[in-house]
């Protein structure tokens, strides 16, 4: 077993001896919002929107893009389990902003091990066993983080499964204070009518 394994059974057991009355929680979240934002590590919704178990939906991705899988998630998060308002929190110093489509499916191409990054860019050890599989995938990078923001927002709103009355707000959050910034051009396109 793996040290990383062995961490999480731990970590788990203590939690399952703290648990009370967690079991009696409702399926629809509490609070009836959820939020789309990036798998980044740095990131912790609970804590950044104060959230507790049973609060809200957090669906997470890289990049928090509005993919379509995504998408899927808010229509079930809103049409099954009424959540009522959206938040699109995109953040700083994110790792989509690194590389393109075109980067990773080279990469890829390469081979499937892990690659590098320095001052001149990408690397792949090359060390045999890649695919081109990854030069038919949109893998949703961007260079402009409100922008991205914004054009998720606009994706999301613009979709014909999702009510004109949610309301979706755009933010970025910001890896060195913690505090959520909006994007008034995005949440202005999330408005609600």
């Amino acid at each position: 077993m793996s040290k990383i394994v062995s961490e999480v059974e731990a970590a788990n057991a203590e939690y399952v001896s703290n648990f009370g009355d967690k079991g009696n929680l409702p399926l629809p979240p509490g609070r009836h919002f959820a939020i789309l934002t990036c798998m980044d590590a740095r990131l912790d919704p609970a804590k950044y929107a104060g959230l507790a178990e049973g609060d809200a939906h957090v669906i997470r991705n890289a990049g928090g893009r509005a993919s379509d899988d995504a998408i899927r998630s808010l229509v079930i998060s809103y049409k099954l389990l009424g959540t009522r308002e959206w938040f699109v929190i995109h953040h700083t110093d994110c790792g989509m902003e690194l590389f393109t489509s075109e980067i990773m499916g080279d990469l890829l191409s390469g081979s499937l091990k892990t690659a590098s990054v320095d001052s001149s860019g990408w690397h792949d050890s090359n060390a045999g066993g890649g695919t081109n599989d990854g030069k038919f995938i949109s893998w949703l990078t961007f260079k402009d983080n409100a922008k991205s923001v914004v054009e998720d927002v606009q994706r999301i709103r613009s979709n014909s499964m999702v009510p004109k009355d949610i309301p979706i707000y755009g933010y970025i959050y910001d890896c060195k204070t913690g505090k959520l910034v909006e994007v008034p051009e995005a949440t202005k396109a999330g408005k609600a009518s």
